[in-house]
This record gives structure tokens, sequence and C-alpha cells, in this order.
């Protein structure tokens, strides 16, 4: 892996060192937003565990990470299944005996395929719901002791301004606000998780722990999106971009998102910096939508699953979907 420039996953607003001392501890922490956001972090002064179920690429995200800040300690905990409560304990409590602490906590492991209802077969429905849901909970479980220490021992604000603790972070998405075809098993899943960190939000708060979610958008570069997005119709939209002369320049144009474009990981990377700081000491049980205003137009079908000229409904009554999107599953369907 190639050493990334800070400005590749976070802004220039942050003050260096907001968080030295603390430690954070970041399911899925090899994929691309979520090591995205651990470098932030990282790079701003915290120590980190990642955790993954492929030990090789895991333990590489973990010395690559370590890269940008000299003397940073991150390690990669490898054969981890979010599914698994006992196996994410036991990760939580080496994080705890290497590092000292468990200060920041980020739930990002995920699973997502297009898929219609139709298609949906109940293992496929339940893998989402166990990846997703039951992976945030599990991830809350194993860590939440460490989070209420952390809270009490760095009461936030304070007189030092020392780096606040006891922080739990969910990465969502914003499917369940309207619907969405080819999405009912994610859009079940993450409304689960943004459930969960609202009761933890009401449930330890008054322990000192704050609980948030960030629910990002279409975001560029990703395999993420590579599994929702067909290449056809993505080379079409930034077409559209660069025609409509909107907004002249940036990155992954998008006609069909307000902002005019698809995000960045920098841009949740910045999201979950602010919530992790001091300014976010009273922002607690609070879903932070990351996507350019996208999710209050995304109802028809925001081109999850969906080549150039496929509209909505016809493509569902067609039973066509397209066979360009990454599929994990490692099979790949055209019809629904």
């Amino acid at each position: 892996m190639s050493k990334q420039q800070p400005h590749e996953f976070m802004s220039p607003v942050w003050r260096d060192g907001i968080f030295k001392g603390r430690v954070a501890f970041v399911t899925g922490g090899a994929g691309d937003i979520c090591s995205a956001q651990t470098r932030a972090l990282v790079y701003l002064g915290a120590d980190a565990c990642i955790i993954g179920r492929n030990v090789e690429k895991t333990e590489a995200a973990a010395i690559d990470i370590a890269k940008v800040r000299k003397g940073a300690r991150v390690i990669g905990i490898g054969n981890v299944d979010v599914r698994n409560f006992e196996t994410l304990k036991k990760a939580a409590d080496r994080c705890v005996a290497e590092l000292g602490s468990i200060d920041f906590v980020i739930a990002g492991a995920a699973g997502n395929f297009v898929s219609p209802i139709a298609g949906l077969s109940p293992n496929a429905f339940k893998a989402v719901i166990d990846i997703d849901t039951l992976g945030t909970f599990n991830t809350m479980k194993a860590t939440i002791d460490h989070l209420v220490e952390s809270a009490a021992a760095h009461i936030s604000p304070n007189d030092d301004n020392s780096p606040p603790g006891g922080r739990f972070l969910a990465i969502s998405a914003t499917f369940h606000y309207t619907g969405l075809p080819l999405q009912a098993h994610v859009s079940a899943a993450k409304a689960g998780v943004d459930a969960i960190v609202g009761s933890v939000a009401l449930e330890y708060g008054p322990r000192g722990v704050m609980a948030n979610v960030i629910a990002p958008g279409p975001i560029e570069g990703t395999e993420g999106m590579e599994r929702l997005a067909s290449t056809d119709a993505i080379k079409e939209e930034r077409e559209s971009a660069n025609a409509l002369q909107l907004r002249p320049g940036i990155r992954g144009g998008s006609p069909g998102i307000p902002s005019g474009r698809w995000g960045t990981v920098r841009d949740i990377a910045d999201a979950t910096v602010f919530l992790f700081s001091a300014a976010a000491d009273n922002v607690n049980g609070h879903v932070l939508v990351v996507d350019g205003g996208s999710w209050r137009r995304q109802g028809g079908s925001m081109g999850v699953g969906l080549d150039p000229g496929m509209q909505y409904p016809s493509f569902l009554l067609s039973g066509e979907v397209s066979n360009k999107v990454k599929d994990g599953r490692k099979t790949t369907s055209s019809k629904l």
C-alpha cells in the first residue's frame, strides 16, 4: 500500500494532537471508509486496533495506517467475525491489554449486494442483518464497559483541554429513510443500527458515553459502491455532470446529488473527527447524514443496480438489473 497524504483522508482544519493518548477500536478497519477514519484519528494522535476477518489484509492495513504518524501504534487483529461476540470480546480485551484503553469505537463492518426481494433468500437477508445489525450490537457490547471507564476518566469539557473519551460511532446508511429498490436487506439492517445507537445514547449517556451514527451517501472509489453502481451508469452520470457544467472541476460530479458530487472517504473521516472531538461534547443519539443531500431524492432508485436507460419501475417489471456491479456473493445475475 502506498502512503496517503493527509489531505486525502482529512481536511486541514483540525489541530494536531487533539486525540493524543486515546485509543480507537474499529471494526471493518481495513475497509475503504473505516481505514480513512482510522488514519485521521491516528494522524491526530490516537493509537488504534483495527478488526477484520481477513488476517493478512487487516495486519497489512494496520502497518500502513501507522505510517501516518511517527510513533503511532496500530494493531491489526484478524480472524474476527463481528457476528461472533466472543471473538470480538477477545479482540477488545487484547486491545486494552496492549494499548491501555479503548476510548473511541467505530462499528463499521458491513455487508451489501444488489438484490430484489423476489431473488433475496432468507439466508441472504439474515446474513446482512447479522453482519450489520447484530455486528453493531456485538461491537458495542464488547467495548461498552471500556467506553464507560474512558468517559469517567476523560470528562469533557475540561479546563486543561485534554481529549474526550467514551465515544461510540456506528456507520449506517440512508436507504431506510425512503425505501430503495434492491436494498430491502440493507434498509432493514441499517434501521436496526440506528435504533441500537439511540438506545445506547439513552442508557449510557448518563454515564458519559456519547453514541452517534454517521450515514454516508455514495462514496466514490470504494468497494461498497462497486457492489451497488454499474460502471456504465457511473460513466453516464459523470458525462451528464460535465455536459451540464455542474460545479466544473469538482471530483466525482453528479447531477443527481444536490451538492453536485459523490462523497469521499475524507468527508466521512472529517465527520468522525468532529464527533470524537471536544466540539461534539453534547452531541448524543444523533444521526449525521453525510451525502450532499442525496437521500432527499433517492426514493426511485438512486441508480443502485441499474445501467444507463433503466428507469423505475420499468426495470422491476421487466426483471432486468445490471450485471456490471461487483457481487460479494461471487455470482452475477441479470434477472430479478
